[in-house]
Protein backbone atom coordinates (compact mmCIF):
# COMPACT_ATOMS: atom_id res chain seq x y z
CA UNK A 1 0.00 0.00 0.00
CA UNK A 2 1.45 3.41 -0.57
CA UNK A 3 0.60 6.84 0.40
CA UNK A 4 -1.90 9.61 -0.97
CA UNK A 5 0.39 12.35 -2.03
CA UNK A 6 0.05 15.86 -0.60
CA UNK A 7 -1.68 17.04 -4.09
CA UNK A 8 -3.70 14.24 -4.57
CA UNK A 9 -5.51 14.87 -0.84
CA UNK A 10 -5.43 18.37 -1.59
CA UNK A 11 -7.32 17.78 -4.66
CA UNK A 12 -10.05 15.30 -3.15
CA UNK A 13 -10.24 17.88 -0.27
CA UNK A 14 -11.29 20.42 -2.55
CA UNK A 15 -13.36 17.69 -4.53
CA UNK A 16 -17.56 17.87 -3.68
CA UNK A 17 -17.87 14.41 -4.62
CA UNK A 18 -15.78 11.36 -6.09
CA UNK A 19 -17.08 8.11 -7.68
CA UNK A 20 -16.38 4.79 -6.34
CA UNK A 21 -16.24 1.10 -7.27
CA UNK A 22 -15.76 -2.30 -6.25
CA UNK A 23 -13.60 -4.91 -7.78
CA UNK A 24 -15.69 -7.76 -9.47
CA UNK A 25 -14.16 -11.04 -8.76
CA UNK A 26 -12.50 -11.59 -12.08
CA UNK A 27 -11.09 -8.09 -11.44
CA UNK A 28 -13.11 -5.66 -13.38
CA UNK A 29 -14.61 -2.68 -11.94
CA UNK A 30 -18.78 -2.51 -10.89
CA UNK A 31 -20.05 0.41 -12.31
CA UNK A 32 -18.73 3.98 -10.65
CA UNK A 33 -21.00 5.39 -8.21
CA UNK A 34 -21.32 9.48 -6.66
CA UNK A 35 -20.22 9.50 -2.74
CA UNK A 36 -19.77 12.35 -0.30
CA UNK A 37 -15.82 12.07 1.26
CA UNK A 38 -13.82 13.80 3.68
CA UNK A 39 -10.35 14.14 4.39
CA UNK A 40 -9.44 13.79 8.06
CA UNK A 41 -6.11 13.95 9.37
CA UNK A 42 -4.12 12.98 5.62
CA UNK A 43 -6.92 10.03 5.50
CA UNK A 44 -9.79 9.73 3.02
CA UNK A 45 -13.13 8.60 4.69
CA UNK A 46 -16.56 7.93 3.05
CA UNK A 47 -19.69 6.21 3.97
CA UNK A 48 -23.10 4.90 2.72
CA UNK A 49 -26.07 6.90 3.41
CA UNK A 50 -28.20 3.79 3.60
CA UNK A 51 -25.74 2.02 5.69
CA UNK A 52 -24.70 -1.41 4.99
CA UNK A 53 -27.75 -2.16 2.79
CA UNK A 54 -25.95 0.82 -0.28
CA UNK A 55 -25.12 -1.41 -3.12
CA UNK A 56 -21.96 0.42 -3.60
CA UNK A 57 -21.07 -0.05 -0.78
CA UNK A 58 -21.53 -4.12 -0.60
CA UNK A 59 -19.88 -3.62 -3.97
CA UNK A 60 -16.93 -2.34 -2.37
CA UNK A 61 -16.70 -4.10 0.54
CA UNK A 62 -17.23 -7.36 -0.68
CA UNK A 63 -13.58 -8.00 -1.51
CA UNK A 64 -12.18 -4.45 -0.05
CA UNK A 65 -10.74 -3.32 -3.02
CA UNK A 66 -11.70 -1.61 -6.25
CA UNK A 67 -11.21 2.29 -7.55
CA UNK A 68 -11.56 5.82 -6.59
CA UNK A 69 -12.22 8.40 -9.21
CA UNK A 70 -12.35 12.08 -8.84
CA UNK A 71 -11.12 14.73 -10.83
CA UNK A 72 -10.46 13.19 -14.51
CA UNK A 73 -8.09 10.36 -12.54
CA UNK A 74 -8.89 6.69 -11.41
CA UNK A 75 -6.87 5.34 -8.33
CA UNK A 76 -6.60 1.65 -7.36
CA UNK A 77 -7.62 1.28 -3.70
CA UNK A 78 -8.37 -0.57 -1.08
CA UNK A 79 -11.15 0.10 1.06
CA UNK A 80 -11.26 -0.76 5.10
CA UNK A 81 -13.76 -0.54 7.73
CA UNK A 82 -12.31 2.24 10.11
CA UNK A 83 -14.30 3.81 12.81
CA UNK A 84 -11.48 5.02 14.86
CA UNK A 85 -12.16 8.85 13.90
CA UNK A 86 -15.90 8.80 13.31
CA UNK A 87 -17.02 12.33 15.57
CA UNK A 88 -14.21 13.54 13.68
CA UNK A 89 -15.39 12.47 10.42
CA UNK A 90 -19.06 13.83 11.51
CA UNK A 91 -17.32 17.21 12.16
CA UNK A 92 -15.20 17.19 8.45
CA UNK A 93 -18.77 16.19 6.73
CA UNK A 94 -20.78 19.15 8.42
CA UNK A 95 -17.73 21.61 7.47
CA UNK A 96 -17.54 20.54 4.26
CA UNK A 97 -21.69 20.01 2.71
CA UNK A 98 -23.15 21.77 5.70
CA UNK A 99 -25.97 20.89 8.40
CA UNK A 100 -28.77 20.20 6.50
CA UNK A 101 -30.45 16.68 6.01
CA UNK A 102 -28.15 15.03 3.56
CA UNK A 103 -25.36 15.65 5.88
CA UNK A 104 -27.55 14.52 8.99
CA UNK A 105 -28.52 11.51 6.93
CA UNK A 106 -24.46 10.92 6.72
CA UNK A 107 -23.37 11.59 9.73
CA UNK A 108 -26.77 9.20 11.61
CA UNK A 109 -25.86 6.11 12.89
CA UNK A 110 -26.95 3.91 10.15
CA UNK A 111 -23.80 5.56 8.32
CA UNK A 112 -21.52 5.88 10.85
CA UNK A 113 -21.60 1.73 10.55
CA UNK A 114 -20.32 2.30 7.37
CA UNK A 115 -17.39 4.33 7.38
CA UNK A 116 -14.78 3.30 5.33
CA UNK A 117 -10.65 4.37 5.56
CA UNK A 118 -9.58 4.58 1.74
CA UNK A 119 -5.79 4.17 0.69
CA UNK A 120 -3.85 3.80 -2.56
CA UNK A 121 -2.81 0.57 -3.68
Amino acid sequence: MSDWTKEELNELSRAYEVRVAGRRQDGSARPLVIVWHVVVDGVLYLRSVRGPEGKWYQGVTRYGEGFLNWGGQTREVTYTHDDSRDGAIDVAYSAKYGNGSPTRAITNALATETTLRVDPR
